[in-house]
């Protein structure tokens, strides 16, 4: 049986950069791989840059295509605890789904303070609407980190998606996801997502039950903090328990930043268990 301690220092427990040798080495190198991506598929006229699904300056996103007519719509939701980071940093994980067939939206959102989580959760909400409305077939959901909590939001009681968008969600593929809130209130991060009590339940996956019959894949790095792993775990076991199809892996050797790197490979078993359903 998995032991998990007792938190004794939240703060700590949630200090992804902190748990990681070289961490801050990792966003340059994303930014610039991103940009490389873009550049490549702009210029085979396979890319769609900044189309706008809200009217504030964050509410937009980036459409990937791939050669030939796509399988259907893969949505990636970057991280950043809610408060950092936009959608320019993370255009090369397209690359797998893209080899594999599939058109690939990346958004960006509206960030904390400026907004609540339950906003946040409706930006994401409407950039796949959007994407879904230019891309025909199956739409299949990927986040990271906080995105790991919007993707599983998607798919929980009460979710801002549009019944017609949710009837078209086939997998989803939470990694690293935040799935219990509570905890975070207990981080100074809280000073500035302002999560309070009620929101903490209403907008917890983990807490809700599931809304939509697809299959659900918490993946997290083995090597990641004890709590990112827990959370992943908590998901998988809350709604298997109220019949949902989910499961949790844990990556061997992966860390909470190169657990998504496999997304930019075709071939690779993350890309597989979002395309193609693979096992884990």
């Amino acid at each position: 049986m998995t032991h998990w301690n007792p938190v004794a220092d939240f703060d700590a427990a949630y200090d992804n950069s902190g748990a990681v040798t070289g961490a801050a080495e990792f966003a340059p190198r994303w930014e610039r791989e991103a940009a490389s991506f873009r550049a490549a598929l702009a210029a085979r006229g396979r890319s769609e840059i900044d189309l706008a699904y809200g009217e504030n300056p964050r509410q937009k996103l980036d459409l990937f295509r791939p050669e030939g007519e796509p399988r259907g719509l893969v949505v990636f939701i970057h991280g950043g605890y809610w408060k950092a980071l936009d959608k320019s940093f993370w255009s090369h994980l397209a690359r797998g789904a893209v080899e594999s067939g599939f058109a690939v939206a990346i958004p960006s959102y509206r960030l904390a303070p400026e907004a609540r989580l339950t906003g946040i959760a409706g930006d994401v909400a409407a950039a796949i609407a959007l994407a879904a409305e230019r891309v025909a077939g199956p739409v299949r959901l990927v986040g990271h980190s906080a995105g790991g909590h919007l993707v599983a939001r998607m798919v929980s009681s009460g979710t801002p998606l549009a019944a017609s968008v949710l009837a078209r969600v086939d997998r989803v593929v939470p990694i690293s996801g935040l799935h219990d809130l509570r905890p975070i209130r207990r981080t100074r991060m809280n000073d500035t997502l302002r999560i309070d009590a009620a929101e903490a339940l209403a907008e917890s996956p983990a807490l809700l039950e599931p809304a939509h019959a697809c299959p659900v894949h918490a993946l997290v790095g083995a090597a990641e903090l004890p709590e990112l792993r827990r959370q992943s775990w908590l998901l998988a076991s809350s709604w298997a328990g109220l019949g949902a199809p989910v499961e949790a892996a844990e990556l061997p050797g992966r860390h909470h930043f190169d657990v998504i790197e496999e997304l930019g490979l075709a071939g690779s078993q993350m890309t597989r268990i979002l395309t193609a359903g693979a096992s884990l």
